[in-house]
């Protein structure tokens, strides 16, 4: 899962931004309202954490100047703010929820997690389908010809983004920014070496190839055409 982190205070951000990568989470932090507002208006997440009180623009100011946008990704306020009537004014703002700090992670996880069942029931979208690939993204298991192949968290990841963007090129470049978080080439053959890995579980064992290198260009996922 993809999430923003909006928070300007660097000790809480590195402790969430341990956390979600612990659960096998991708996190991408600004500590910056615009950098915040700027980032989904223009960028893909399942869910942003926004802090309320921020540097060059408030969580609130972002939160409704999103909606006014009309982005409607789940957004979870994060508050030093917690008496009832901050509580409302985020809500009616169009927060999906609200957590006071301090706070557990094991409490903002869950409640991440449970913003996203939601929005995932509402799509009705639980599982990915390339040819007779399955991707359960709730369970988080890959199945093929019913055989269920055993993915690490960067695999599933990287995976996840081919089947999701099933019959387009995936390049290089979208894959180290999504997966491993790079905004820079940083020069090595992480992808590479990855896609080899997935390739080797996700098509060598079976008569036809899904994963289809675009040459000088990326990657592209489908079927038999």
């Amino acid at each position: 899962m993809k999430i923003l982190l909006a928070e300007d205070d660097a000790a809480v951000a590195k402790f969430v931004i341990t956390g979600f990568e612990e659960n096998g989470h991708s996190v991408d932090h600004v500590s910056d309202g615009r950098d915040a507002l700027s980032y989904c208006m223009y960028n893909d997440c399942e869910v942003a954490v926004l802090d309320r009180m921020m540097p060059g623009m408030d969580g609130l100011s972002v939160l409704k100047a999103l909606r006014a946008a009309g982005k409607n990704m789940p957004v979870l306020m994060l508050t030093a703010l917690s008496d009832v009537d901050n509580r409302v004014e985020g809500l009616q703002a169009g927060a999906d929820d609200y957590l006071a700090k301090p706070f557990h992670f094991s409490e903002l996880l869950a409640r991440v997690l449970a913003l996203t069942r939601r929005r995932t029931d509402h799509v009705s979208q639980t599982e990915l389908v390339v040819h007779d690939l399955t991707l359960d993204l709730l369970a988080r298991t890959a199945q093929r010809q019913h055989q269920l192949i055993e993915l690490q968290t960067k695999e599933f990841a990287l995976l996840e983004i081919l089947m999701r963007n099933a019959g387009r090129v995936v390049t290089r470049t979208m894959l180290l920014e999504k997966v491993w978080n790079f905004n820079f080439d940083p020069n090595t053959s992480v992808v590479e070496t990855h896609i080899s890995r997935l390739r080797s579980k996700v098509d060598k064992p079976f008569d036809v190839a899904l994963i289809h290198t675009m040459r000088n260009t990326g990657y592209s996922m489908h079927g038999p055409r």
